[in-house]
């Protein structure tokens, strides 16, 4: 995102890595850079084909750069590197979850693969599973899930069914999310992974089976695309008596005038990363221009009644909420870059929706939200503990913010050892 010289080629990770095979991500994990012995490895060469939705970059001569734009040119390497065991996994998510209760964290809606669903249920058939999670289905094992039977909001309060995922567009950084217009100084207008009739025809399919969508969408003319089959299929459903699903759009990072209020009409929840605004901020503004006035428009989009659900799109950004409630009442980075009124100050939300947006909106984007995500009579205990009220400290002080002990449903799973009493 900050290379200025542009792209890096195979010839310089092969000064540095003695022969041996790498593949580096770029942070939006839509891009990625390998080297000449992975290359080889994976039998990628000049009369390689672009598999389809994907770029291998090539040189002036035809040869590949190195240089793999959007998941099905970078499943060419990916697909080759040894991946760990369900049981590897199941041992890694009990270390983590003890990592995310030192944040605050007591769940999570996860979008990681089928692998991730083997560990997660081995722990929760275990009864190991000490940790809410929301359980995305990727859309490559769809018909795993579908013969299994799972269904959205299908499962309990510790393991269940969310929605289908799948990506309509790249992201901003390698100038692949799709534009209505092109970047600025370039022709370039992005990359469409699916056309409306596509996602239309997917949402039949998959709301039959009682599967609802979750769509990645990053640039205007993908959002577009994305709201125009979720339109579609909102009429499908009312014409064949089916639910009402709560569709999901991830991201919704950069939006036409026109389709903002969209969402709300349709009742599609607008999944977003506050975090993503600061970080973005300097690329946005080259890539996008005056577009930027209308991205990552999160104080908008709550006006026009959209339920938006917030999290962190970890690994591309840090997991801790504490972070993303920063970016979000802030719009600064945590040096306090741009400034004090942030970047495209209003766009800033209050603390009030910045805490909602972490805790009670995505349980009830879960159909949840009735016992979970909030701290009420009725409500299941999950809670924290802080050292300072967020509510009445400094912005500044909200990234630092760290709790002293957290709960989960009245258990203390996470105590700060400078307490001088246990709970």
């Amino acid at each position: 995102n900050v290379w200025q010289e542009g792209f890096g080629t195979t010839a310089m990770l092969d000064a540095v890595c003695g022969g041996r095979p790498a593949f580096l991500t770029a942070k939006s994990l839509h891009a990625a850079w390998a080297n000449s012995a992975a290359l080889a490895m994976a039998g990628i060469d000049a009369m390689t084909p672009d598999p389809p939705g994907g770029t291998i970059q090539r040189d002036a001569k035809g040869n590949p750069t190195g240089i793999l734009l959007e998941g099905e040119a970078t499943a060419l390497i990916e697909s080759i590197i040894p991946k760990p065991t369900v049981d590897s996994l199941a041992a890694s998510f009990k270390n983590l979850f003890t990592d995310l209760y030192q944040m605050g964290l007591v769940g999570v809606h996860d979008f990681d693969g089928y692998d991730c669903w083997l560990a997660l249920r081995q722990l929760h058939l275990k009864g190991d599973l000490n940790f809410r999670v929301r359980k995305n289905v990727p859309f490559d094992h769809l018909d795993d899930f579908i013969s299994a039977g799972l269904q959205t909001d299908s499962g309990d309060d510790w393991l269940n069914i969310g929605n289908v995922k799948l990506f309509s567009d790249g992201a901003l950084g390698p100038q692949t999310g799709a534009m209505l217009a092109p970047y600025e100084g370039s022709q370039n207008v992005g990359t469409l992974l699916l056309t409306e009739n596509e996602i239309v025809e997917i949402g039949k399919e998959t709301g039959s089976h009682g599967l609802a969508l979750a769509i990645h969408a990053i640039g205007d003319r993908a959002n577009r695309v994305v709201l125009n089959a979720y339109e579609k299929l909102r009429k499908h459903e009312n014409e064949n008596a089916l639910p009402h699903y709560r569709h999901r759009i991830e991201h919704v990072q950069v939006i036409s005038a026109g389709d903002l209020p969209r969402l709300a009409t349709l009742d599609i929840i607008a999944s977003v990363q506050p975090i993503h605004a600061p970080s973005d901020m300097l690329m946005a503004d080259r890539f996008l221009g005056e577009r930027a006035n209308l991205a990552y428009a999160y104080q908008s989009l709550a006006e026009t009644g959209a339920m938006q659900v917030f999290g962190s799109d970890a690994p591309v950004e840090s997991v801790n909420p504490f972070h993303g409630i920063h970016a979000a009442v802030t719009r600064q980075r945590l040096d306090g870059s741009p400034g004090p009124e942030g970047w495209h100050q209003r766009e800033r939300l209050s603390m009030a929706q910045a805490i909602a947006g972490f805790s009670h909106t995505p349980a009830l984007a879960a159909h949840r939200g009735t016992h979970l995500g909030r701290i009420a009579p009725g409500y299941k205990a999950d809670l924290l503990i802080l050292p300072q009220n967020p509510f009445t400290s400094q912005p500044e002080d909200l990234s630092q913010m760290k709790p002293l002990a957290t709960f989960l449903e009245g258990q203390c799973v996470y105590q700060d050892s400078a307490l001088p009493f246990d709970l």
